[in-house]
């Protein structure tokens, strides 16, 4: 059956990525969910979508006592999971602000998921292959999925997954069809899928058996994956 991931947490009626949004995630029945975490100036891993929190700043620049205290910590986060799978997604892009290409963001992240015994309930994931590297590197016990945007060669984007040892693919969701659920499949990856809104697109997701569904509308999509009552 097809996982709902709920997509920052439960943003109806709640701030995405705040503890509050995991929460009602949770309360909601969510099989996970998805956050964003980002390093801030003095080393703490805290869980917000942008590179800049508005009204205090560029979050690499920031120190934790600088953040508002809607901005949970990775770890906060995680207690409020429990139960639940968590897909981590690292943020540090070459375009952003703060970007470190030394990339300690995904070694920090990798020995807090271990020190809070996470490792086995996460995903990580990632737009960018040197992230994933890294997490890889510092602990190789840490489920990875690629996150793809719009991949020019589904085939090869499928190989390089295998290749690198990752476990999952995270396409968005109008890349997504019978071919590539089936290739993915095949080679062993699961498919988990952002962000999914629309009850078609809903439907359709779960028609073709992907693995997960990542999406802001967390109650639609757990009674879409539950299917007709009996």
């Amino acid at each position: 059956m097809t996982a709902v991931f709920a997509h920052r947490g439960c943003t109806d009626g709640f701030v995405e990525n705040t503890l509050d949004a995991f929460a009602e995630a949770r309360r909601l029945g969510a099989d996970g969910v998805e956050l964003d975490v980002r390093l801030t100036a003095d080393g703490a891993l805290v869980v917000h979508h942008d590179a800049q929190v508005a009204g205090a700043g560029l979050i690499g620049r920031l120190g934790v006592a600088d953040l508002p205290p809607t901005v949970p910590l990775l770890t906060e986060a995680l207690a409020v999971c429990e139960g639940m799978v968590v897909n981590v997604e690292i943020k540090n892009a070459p375009d952003d602000p703060c970007w470190d290409p030394g990339e300690a963001v995904a070694a920090l992240t990798a020995v807090a998921l271990d020190e809070a015994g996470w490792t086995d309930r996460v995903i990580v994931s990632s737009f960018q292959l040197s992230t994933l590297r890294a997490v890889q590197a510092a602990d190789s016990r840490l489920a990875l999925g690629a996150l793809w945007w719009l991949p020019a060669d589904v085939g090869a984007a499928v190989a390089e997954a295998v290749a690198a040892g990752f476990r999952a693919v995270h396409p968005f969701v109008t890349t997504v069809d019978r071919s590539l659920v089936d290739e993915a499949h095949r080679r062993g990856l699961a498919v988990n899928v952002w962000t999914v809104n629309a009850p078609d697109d809903l439907r359709t997701m779960v028609e073709l058996g992907v693995d997960a569904v990542i999406t802001d509308r967390p109650a639609e999509a757990l009674a879409t994956a539950a299917g007709p009552p009996d």
